[in-house]
């Protein structure tokens, strides 16, 4: 019985030390998106702190500035900030377009302020990124792809490229 034990500790100890260092090798902060329609934004790290606010949009970027165990500390567009469960959140990177209620900005076919036009975007819409190189990201978003300014998007960083 002890044999067992011993030889079991010893298998899991390195897949339990991987999964720790996988968790650890992630830069804080970075960006992340919100798994699920509900999402409680708690006031600490776990379920026995009480929820503060719900977050009720699917795909919603949200940057990852703090970890503690399996919770993250999460920042929204609009400086929102509480703790959520690890299992809320996805690697997927989305980005939310920019500007006052009801304005749209111009999805272009090229990475280039003259290059022709390919739809419009309305303000508060939740893209998916795919790529960003310099002043530029190329989003999906209402099944457009195209091009939008860096400057139009929360949801990446200043100097980050994604590839």
């Amino acid at each position: 019985m002890i044999r067992a034990l011993l030889i079991a500790a010893a298998v899991l100890a390195p897949v339990q030390a991987t999964a720790q260092a996988a968790r650890e090798s992630l830069p804080v902060p970075r960006f992340v998106s919100l798994r699920s329609e509900e999402v409680n934004l708690r006031t600490g790290p776990g379920v026995r702190y009480p929820v503060e606010w719900v977050f009720v949009r699917r795909q919603m970027p949200v940057e990852i500035v703090q970890e503690f165990e399996n919770w993250r500390r999460v920042r929204d567009r609009e400086g929102t900030e509480g703790w959520v469960h690890q299992s809320m959140l996805t690697g997927r990177r989305t980005a939310v377009v920019l500007g006052e209620a009801g304005t749209t900005v111009e999805l272009k076919r090229r990475a280039e302020t003259a290059a022709p036009g390919l739809a419009r975007v309305e303000a508060g819409v939740i893209a998916t990124l795919i790529e960003c190189q310099g002043a530029w990201c190329r989003i999906e978003a209402g099944g457009f792809r195209g091009w939008l300014e860096r400057t139009h998007i929360w949801g990446v960083y200043a100097q980050e490229t994604l590839k």
